[in-house]
């Protein structure tokens, strides 16, 4: 594999993340650089992770959260989606995620669990898998970084649009996770 294929992967893993990213983004009340460095650590850490447990494990392990990593994702995305176009109706209040251990573990779980199927297919390929996992980290941690701080962005000029409308993409890619997961 060359280093340029591995660049594409590495993006393409994280744009879920991204998405998610943008999502939280649109959340914050008072946006700071700490909060998408928190939010780009967790997925960078993760999407580095779980190829790395795919990669060691090779089919057995993966084989068994494939069957139902799909309804993970799907039940923590749908969630938060739902939880945010509600929170969009209400003047008063807008939804703010927690970037604490306990929002952040499941969302990042659900954001990198295709990553573990990733690191099964790299041991096949007898990819090296240290420069692969740290490429994936730092680009899932970049794009991260920059989702929030769209979000961020364009929650202050929007608010309760922008929350509606993240919600819905987290909805939509709740249900794609599903379905591509069924499939």
């Amino acid at each position: 594999m060359y280093a340029i294929e591995i660049v594409f992967f590495a993006v393409a893993l994280s744009m879920d993340a991204f998405a998610v990213a943008v999502c939280i983004g649109l959340t914050l009340q008072n946006f700071r650089i700490k909060h998408a460095l928190i939010v780009g650590l967790y997925f960078g850490a993760f999407q580095a992770i779980m190829p790395l447990i795919g990669y060691l494990t090779g089919g057995v392990f993966a084989e068994r959260i494939t069957t139902f990593d799909h309804w993970v994702a799907f039940v923590l995305l749908a969630f938060l989606g739902i939880k945010m176009i509600i929170g969009s109706f209400k003047q008063d209040e807008v939804l703010e995620v927690s970037l604490g251990l306990i929002s952040m573990l499941p969302l990042a779980f659900a954001t990198s669990v295709d990553a573990l199927a990733a690191g099964v297919s790299f041991a096949f390929l007898r990819v090296s898998i240290v420069p692969v996992v740290i490429l994936i980290g730092v680009t899932t941690f970049g794009i991260s970084v920059l989702g929030v701080k769209l979000g961020g962005v364009v929650g202050v000029k929007f608010k309760s649009k922008a929350e509606f409308a993240g919600g819905v993409v987290l909805v939509v890619l709740a249900v794609y996770s599903l379905i591509e997961g069924l499939m």
